[in-house]
């Protein structure tokens, strides 16, 4: 058996295409949705993803604006930066990139953003509309796993999902989404005792640690669908996810490959919060 690719890049243009299409109707309303993205530092990799972002929103007529400044920016100045943004009826996203200098409380910061506004989803308000089923912003990672599923036709409903990695930003969302699709849930993480035993049961497997081969071709029943949420570098500082691909490919019925999985999923799901986001401030 060979797995099929779910082709992340494919299903990211197709969304893009679609952002478009909301964002050409809302231009016709005299709307023109907005992000702020805000980015803090000097980090390489925030550097690339924030780039990305802004070339992602301009091919679907978003208009995005990258605010850069210093590590060494003062908190109470990011803080009212945003608080700014939150005023301006003109700014319909925000966007505020990690992470953070060590000097910043992540906390603090997310939560100074208009919940009306928090596209990336991580506002406590977005957490709670999510825990209850009410309408709110989905994290942009585990809503772009969920439409990966959905472009798959996959159903959930009775299938046990295994979900490695615990963090607040994928791995509780990510179980909370599978779980309003009526699947049931088992959250880890690299250290669960017996993970071989968890994972090999499970018909949906989505690794979201950051460290390599976490799951490989003996811990994956045949036929599941694998998610692979991790981007890490491998040896020759290739990039590459949680999955030993080469090995689980052979067992596996599906499986995102890294790249081009997951990543540009992640962004694409960014700009349909930011349109929905426009067009709730529209109606």
């Amino acid at each position: 058996m060979t797995a099929q690719l779910i082709d992340g890049n494919a299903l990211a243009k197709q969304i893009r295409e679609e952002v478009a299409g909301r964002t050409q109707a809302l231009k016709a309303r005299g709307v023109q949705p907005r992000l702020s993205i805000l980015l803090v530092g000097e980090d390489p990799a925030s550097q690339v993803y924030t780039k990305h972002k802004v070339n992602d929103s301009t091919q679907t007529g978003l208009e995005a604006t990258l605010e850069t400044y210093p590590a060494t920016l003062p908190e109470a100045d990011l803080l009212a930066r945003i608080r700014a943004l939150n005023e301006d009826p003109s700014v319909h996203g925000i966007l505020v990139q990690l992470p953070l200098p060590k000097h910043m409380d992540s906390h603090k910061v997310i939560e100074t953003i208009s919940p009306a506004k928090d596209v990336d989803g991580f506002h406590v308000a977005s957490a709670g509309a999510l825990m209850v089923g009410q309408p709110g912003f989905w994290p942009c990672t585990p809503y772009g796993c969920l439409k990966m599923l959905d472009a798959i036709g996959y159903d959930l409903t009775g299938k046990h999902a295994v979900v490695i990695g615990r963090s607040n930003i994928v791995g509780k969302p990510m179980a909370l989404m599978l779980l309003g699709r009526d699947a049931t849930v088992t959250v880890c993480h690299s250290r669960t005792r017996d993970l071989k035993s968890l994972t090999l049961q499970a018909d949906v497997v989505v690794a979201a640690v950051g460290k390599r081969n976490v799951l490989t071709a003996d811990m994956v029943k045949p036929g599941a669908v694998v998610i692979d949420v991790g981007m890490n570098r491998n040896d020759e500082g290739k990039l590459c996810g949680d999955v030993d691909f080469a090995g689980v490919q052979d067992v596996a019925g599906w499986i995102t490959p890294v790249p081009g999985g997951v990543g540009p999923m992640t962004r694409a799901m960014l700009l349909v919060n930011t349109i929905q986001a426009a067009e709730r401030a529209a109606a």
